[in-house]
């Protein structure tokens, strides 16, 4: 492979709106992990000397890490239907319809 002739390189960098783009998909891809850290964290506080669970409160937090999660889904959405509909590749790791397998 050659390397490029001194000063005709490419840009170092993203254009911002291209970089912003794929920073809101990150965003969207990174949510299920977040959430679901979220959702297993109340497994890690059960008290040492305590004899059960405090389902009432187990619960009442799963509800606002569920309502927090939507909210974020739903903030997030516009902005990826307009990187989608600007053509950004979106699904760039999903395969074409012509190289899937037929089941």
């Amino acid at each position: 492979m050659r390397r490029p002739v001194r000063g005709q390189r490419g840009p170092l960098f993203l254009p911002r709106p291209e970089y912003r783009k794929r920073r809101l998909v990150d965003a969207a891809r990174l949510l299920p992990v977040f959430g679901g850290f979220l959702v297993f964290l109340p497994i890690l506080w059960s008290p040492a000397g305590a004899q059960g669970r405090d389902t009432a409160r187990d619960g009442i937090y799963l509800f606002v890490v569920w309502a927090v999660l939507v909210g974020l889904a739903a903030w997030l959405a516009p902005s990826l239907a307009d990187a989608a509909d600007d053509g950004a590749d979106l699904g760039k790791d999903a395969p074409a319809d012509d190289q899937k397998d037929d089941i």
